[in-house]
């Protein structure tokens, strides 16, 4: 069995300590604050967005699950999302990371025009909020991560950069007047995760893609969320 000086250099030796690996200290730092959200859907009949510029659904008559991606935003339980996540939801489930069984969330406020969305979940022990951070002192070219459950897949992370800034972009029956744009790949799921800068602090919520696209993604901006939710971010 290797001793444990041996170990010890093993691990100093690992790729993932490298000082130019820091998105792996990065993940590590804010993992605990997102969540993975599924939620069970009344049946509809009439066609919808799932994840907003993606081809409508089909037609469907049996209750469905989605996936949706959220983060904590108070050490009492709220949770910041989409409104389009959540917005035909009978139940709502949110797996935190590292517990095994999902928790239910209730719906304590919503502004739909916005597309956003507080969740809460009753918990025993205070959670590990992440920190909104400043979106207007970002900057095109800059390094941003994205974190959220594409797919079902908890805790997937991709990197890029913010591509744009104040893009204005209409949708069906939502304007948003001024989103990020982002090539940091986001897929069907990613709605609601955050946009985190290399401080570790949100400076967006994923919400949208442009369907079909390679890597043209849109983030709110928290200038455009705090005031909505100061209430929450307080408690």
């Amino acid at each position: 069995m290797p001793s444990k000086k041996m170990q010890r250099s093993y691990t100093n030796r690992l790729a993932a300590h490298h000082p130019s690996n820091y998105f792996v200290r990065l993940i590590r730092s804010v993992r605990k604050g997102v969540v993975a959200i599924q939620t069970e859907d009344a049946p509809t009949t009439n066609h919808r967005f799932n994840m907003m510029m993606e081809q409508p659904r089909r037609q469907q008559q049996q209750p469905e699950q989605q996936f949706g991606s959220g983060f904590i935003i108070s050490r009492k339980g709220y949770i910041l999302t989409n409104y389009h996540v959540i917005q035909n939801a009978n139940r709502i489930h949110i797996k935190l990371d590292g517990i095994r069984s999902p928790v239910t969330a209730q719906v304590v406020w919503s502004e739909p025009k916005k597309d956003l969305a507080v969740l809460q979940i009753k918990t025993s022990h205070p959670l590990h909020a992440l920190k909104l951070g400043d979106s207007t002192q970002t900057q095109v070219g800059e390094w941003v991560l994205a974190v959220g459950n594409p797919f079902g897949l908890e805790q997937t992370a991709t990197t890029g950069i913010i591509s744009g800034k104040n893009r204005p972009l209409q949708l069906s029956n939502r304007y948003y007047h001024s989103v990020i744009q982002t090539d940091a790949p986001i897929n069907p799921g990613n709605s609601g995760g955050p946009l985190i800068n290399l401080h570790g602090h949100v400076i967006g919520v994923n919400t949208l893609i442009i369907y079909p696209s390679q890597c043209l993604g849109f983030a709110i901006p928290t200038e455009n969320i705090k005031p909505l939710i100061k209430r929450y971010l307080a408690a």
